[in-house]
């Protein structure tokens, strides 16, 4: 038996169990040297050569681990990237905020085709970039790497990339498992989580994407209550195999991730990446008796098990696939659907042709894409917001001044109509901590990781108030990864927008949506908030304590059990044109509730809405969130016509944890209700069960 001809096997009888079988019979024929060495990254040597020879980056080629040349059995071959490939020069797509920001899952299944195509056409089968950690608190630095504040959200979305990468033959890898939302403290805290706010906040994403599929998982850096994820028998084998029938293998993140070689394997910790460190030792150890043939035989079962199952389906793409006007194309589109327009007084948005424009700010002609960590990606180009709006009002309407010193600014807005600020962040306030090495005490100034604040810098901030007032249109473009508190400056602004971190096309997107070419229709995947306050506790790498509750509320759910009212809610998004939800019905079944509802366009343009559902369980003995996102639809409309749209959730997404069950139940009763945010809903029905 070699894998070639495992692999003959399976595609006569493609099973889970018939994939198992044959990797036990594989295993079987390895000798406990191979086995280990399938349990170890390798890319060492890929480094060096990468450092000595081309001055090549992270992840610079497909990082290896195990294999087995006598057998056959390829490594596994890791690339990263959650905004997309980051080996090569590979085309930039926006973050995954923004592209939580589009409520578009079949849109994110496009985005993983294109994303799975590029790994194949530089030798990757395994793909790290499915990040569902939930933004719990905006301070995280790496909240762009997500896609919003609710479960439901991250649930679909990353279910979607995961499906695109298992159906193109590329194994998909979530990331980062468990509750990891504190980026400079990630080496070291303590994250503690009762079993209700485990299941029904933190976890049921990642357990969404293990359905559809996934036969990979990263454990992360950070413990949880009290142990460490990668050293965690709890979330790796009582939660993650025996509760989730999770079938394939687990992998660490990289370096620091695993601290006991033998106590890792034996929690459920598969594979360590990207060296070999602790999992040098484990040859050792098994001589040693610490572990066992059992210990080691599972885990190369899993490994095994995922080549299987995955690899069939694998066709190893030209490099002309990369960059390609298709793929280019896409990442401008969906920038265009994920901007969220945040106000627009008096209808200012959208901007003629033939007006003269000003573009301002920090990022008015600087490249912005976001973190330069292990999501960066070296596309060969970017399109700034400046040449964005020269390439659509044409250099002769254009006017630029790249920097916040309000009079320079008020300089080059001399003659204009339009004025367009662009005001933030960028990856040395907020990203990957890329110093954080376990054991610094002070954290540099610009190294990124968590955000200091949640206002824009001051001098934004100025630079906003100097240009109020001077008979301009005044538009803010905010580029970032995740909510700001904005009650400073943003009663002064016409029109507000957030365009996030929005890839190497995003100048021309954001000039698509003030052009009118895009009537824009994204919608916030988290909660603006009034005030700091209004958010969860955080910890910041200044603080003593290590230890953080992470509690049942967060975001929208908070906001609405205390009775705070958001500066922007969640699910928030106009439009150039209206909409009217109009009369909605309820239909149930054994498996799905159906939502039906008409959809009025009573502007006067073309226009998409996402429809909104939330579920409000009417069990009041019980503690429950006022409401849940538990659906939503993007849908067309042409100006002054109706379209219906029907909108189907899954009674399972509905149901909550019983601790003393250890299952998810339904309650007796729940409303439901329908709308385009988390504020602006009404109610459609009840259901009874």
């Amino acid at each position: 038996m070699n894998f070639n001809k495992a692999l003959e096997l399976y595609k006569a009888e493609p099973t889970v169990e018939k994939a198992k079988s044959l990797a036990k019979e594989l295993t079987a024929e390895m000798t406990v040297k191979e086995k280990i060495r399938m349990l170890q990254g390798h890319a060492m040597g890929v480094t060096i050569k990468n450092t000595l020879t081309k001055g090549r980056y992270y992840n610079g080629e497909a990082y290896p681990a195990g294999g087995c040349k006598r057998l056959g059995i390829p490594p596994v071959l890791f690339t990263d990237g959650p905004r997309g490939i980051v080996m090569g020069k590979c085309t930039c797509f926006p973050v995954s905020m923004l592209r939580g920001a589009t409520f578009d899952h079949e849109l994110e299944y496009e985005v993983g085709e294109v994303f799975a195509k590029e790994a194949s056409a530089l030798g990757a089968n395994l793909f790290a970039g499915v990040c569902i950690n939930l933004l719990r608190n905006p301070m995280w630095g790496r909240a762009q790497e997500t896609y919003g504040e609710d479960p439901y959200l991250l649930g679909k979305m990353g279910e979607a990339l995961t499906k695109a990468m298992q159906d193109n033959g590329i194994i998909a890898c979530p990331k980062h498992y468990a509750l990891n939302s504190i980026e400079d403290l990630r080496f070291s805290v303590d994250a503690k989580a009762d079993e209700r706010a485990l299941h029904e906040v933190y976890l049921p994403h990642f357990k969404k994407c293990i359905d559809a599929g996934a036969m990979s998982i990263m454990g992360a850096y950070n413990k949880v209550n009290g142990t460490y994820c990668c050293e965690s028998k709890d979330l790796l084998v009582d939660i993650l195999r025996d509760m989730w029938q999770f079938e394939g293998f687990s992998l660490s993140d990289f370096f620091y991730g695993i601290y006991d070689g033998p106590r890792s394997l034996k929690a459920g910790m598969d594979v360590e990446m990207p060296y070999t460190f602790k999992y040098a030792f484990l040859h050792g150890a098994y001589k040693k008796g610490k572990i066992t043939d059992n210990d080691v035989d599972t885990a190369v079962c899993r490994i095994l098990t995922a080549l299987i199952t995955t690899l069939p389906k694998y066709k190893k793409q030209p490099e002309s696939v990369i960059l390609s006007k298709e793929h280019t194309a896409l990442s401008r589109k969906v920038a265009g659907k994920g901007t969220v327009l945040l106000k627009n007084k008096g209808k200012v948005l959208p901007i003629p042709q033939g007006k003269r424009i000003a573009v301002v700010g920090r990022y008015a002609n600087k490249v912005n894409v976001g973190d330069h960590g292990s999501s960066n990606v070296y596309s060969p180009y970017c399109i700034t917001a400046y040449e964005g709006l020269k390439n659509r009002f044409g250099e002769e309407n254009v006017a630029v001044y790249n920097g916040c010193k309000p009079e320079k600014a008020l300089e080059a807005t001399a003659g204009c109509e339009y004025v367009v600020v662009c005001v933030g962040s960028d990856w040395l306030q907020e990203g990957e901590f890329l110093v954080n090495l376990g054991n610094i005490k002070k954290k540099p100034k610009g190294s990124g990781g968590d955000r200091a604040d949640l206002r824009i810098p001051p001098e934004d901030v100025a630079l906003i108030k100097a240009l109020a007032g001077q008979g301009k249109k005044l538009i803010v473009n905010i580029m970032g990864g995740s909510a700001y508190v904005i009650n400073e400056w943003h009663e002064i602004a016409d029109a507000v927008l957030f365009s996030f971190y929005s890839g190497l096309e995003g100048g021309n997107a954001l000039a698509d949506v003030l052009s009118g070419d895009v009537n824009p229709s994204g919608k916030l995947p988290f909660t603006i908030a009034k005030n700091e306050a209004d958010y969860p506790p955080f910890l910041h790498l200044s603080d003593k304590e290590r230890e953080i509750e992470y509690g049942y509320y967060h975001g929208y759910t908070l906001l609405d059990k205390k009775n705070i009212e958001p500066e922007y809610p969640f699910g928030f998004g106009l439009s150039y044109t209206d909409f009217e939800i109009g009369s909605s019905e309820i239909t149930q079944n054994n498996n799905t509730i159906t939502v039906k509802a008409e959809v009025k366009n009573i502007g006067e343009v073309y226009g998409e809405e996402i429809v909104q559902v939330y579920v409000s369980s009417n069990n009041t003995a019980i503690d429950r969130p006022v409401k849940l996102l538990k659906g939503y639809k993007r849908i067309g409309v042409n100006a002054n016509s109706a379209q219906t749209t029907v909108i189907e959730t899954d009674l399972e997404d509905i149901k909550f944890f019983n601790p003393e069950t250890k299952s998810f139940e339904l309650d007796k009763s729940y409303t439901v209700f329908i709308g385009n945010s988390s504020k602006n809903i009404k109610e459609a029905g009840k259901i009874q069960f």
